[in-house]
């Protein structure tokens, strides 16, 4: 058997709130944001800028309600307000059910 990568966890059009280019790294992210879609302090996620194309992989740590800072040097790919695709993938054999949720302006998760 052939373990494939699929689509784990996704938030949809989160609004950067925050860069932070002294930082050791990472992206901040509200922390009922990422565990609504089972995403770990420390999980390698794929960000993609809507904005600008730009793509980069950090890790999460979990932040405020409505955070979503980007730091280190990938805060030089974005700018705040900036909408990102925040993705992590897991390795299985079997296709799995990613959760998935998308945001609005405030970054709440629209219904």
């Amino acid at each position: 058997m052939m373990f494939k990568s699929f689509l784990k966890s996704k938030i949809h059009m989160a609004k950067v709130t925050e860069t932070k280019v002294n930082y050791e790294g990472s992206i901040t992210i509200d922390k009922k944001l990422a565990t609504s879609v089972h995403l770990l302090p420390n999980e390698k996620v794929l960000v993609a800028d809507v904005n600008n194309g730009n793509r980069f992989e950090t890790y999460v740590i979990y932040g405020e309600k409505g955070e979503i800072c980007i730091n280190g040097a990938a805060a030089n790919l974005v700018n705040v307000g900036d909408r990102v695709i925040i993705m992590a993938f897991a390795c299985s054999i079997f296709p799995i059910k990613p959760k998935i949720i998308r945001l609005n302006d405030g970054n709440n998760i629209l219904k």
